[in-house]
């Protein structure tokens, strides 16, 4: 969530947002970013203890060696509520855009995606991917400028990116999720279908990512960049519609996090040339 927060600074100063800047967005979005993850675990310690890739979560594993622990859990969530709280409102004199979007990124994913959709629908993290729309928009905010045009694209390709990323790891673990309890998209369809939905949000990020070079603080480099990185995530998704197993959704699981990764890069590195 910081590395989108980063690329939104970056987008908004039109280059360097300054040191300052920066300390405030680590500081502040770190805060809220772990407090609102501490949350979900809590909430959902029950559930992690079923799946075989959570179940080793600390909250998950007390929960089952412990009983249930539930004044643990209620300091948990106290002291996530802080974190996320305190900072926020510490900035809201000087810069109350970004006190909205970490208030805003914590709620869509405590109150909205953990609370409401998780346990209820296929298209939790559809909508839940707008949490990360939130940090991007936060670190905007903190380099002055929240709606920034290129920020604005950003927030909308981590919106569309999120459910590449998630599905693909629901392929490959289709059974935990479905012992977990969660209705995720590919444990109520077949994994391919699941597979060609992935590549419907592949292939919007892709050209979002384009749009992105279209923007003036952005050059040739991230324009060759972004091209070479959505053809990879694109072949990893092709490859996975041929042949849905298990193997090929970690890999693109991991190649969604690669394309992410080179596009946050490249943001930061051609805004500093051009």
């Amino acid at each position: 969530l910081l590395f989108p927060a980063m690329g939104g600074a970056f987008l908004a100063a039109g280059g360097w947002p300054g040191w300052s800047n920066l300390l405030l967005l680590v500081v502040t979005g770190g805060l809220s970013a772990a407090g609102a993850s501490a949350i979900n675990q809590s909430l959902e310690r029950d559930l992690d203890g079923k799946m075989q890739r959570t179940r080793g979560r600390p909250l998950a594993h007390r929960n089952q060696t412990h009983g249930g622990q539930a004044d643990a859990s209620r300091c948990v969530i106290v002291a996530g509520g802080l974190m996320i709280g305190l900072p926020s409102l510490a900035v809201l004199p000087f810069n109350p855009e970004l006190t909205v979007w970490l208030l805003l990124g914590a709620t869509i994913y405590i109150g909205i995606y953990t609370l409401w959709l998780k346990r209820r629908t296929p298209l939790n993290i559809v909508i839940g991917g707008a949490a990360g729309s939130a940090a991007v928009l936060s670190g905007s905010a903190a380099a002055g400028h929240w709606n920034e045009p290129g920020a604005l694209l950003l927030a909308l390709l981590v919106f569309v990116w999120t459910p590449t990323h998630f599905w693909s790891l629901a392929i490959a673990y289709r059974d935990d999720y479905a012992r977990g309890g969660f209705p995720m998209l590919p444990v109520q369809i077949r994994s391919r279908a699941a597979a060609l939905w992935v590549l419907v949000h592949t292939t919007g990020a892709a050209f979002i990512g384009l749009g992105l070079a279209t923007r003036p603080v952005l050059g040739w480099l991230f324009l060759i960049t972004v091209i070479v990185a959505a053809v990879g995530l694109m072949v990893l998704n092709l490859r996975l519609i041929a042949l849905p197993s298990r193997t090929r959704a970690l890999v693109l699981f991991h190649g969604s996090n690669t394309y992410l990764a080179v596009v946050l890069l490249a943001i930061c590195v051609d805004t500093l040339l051009v």
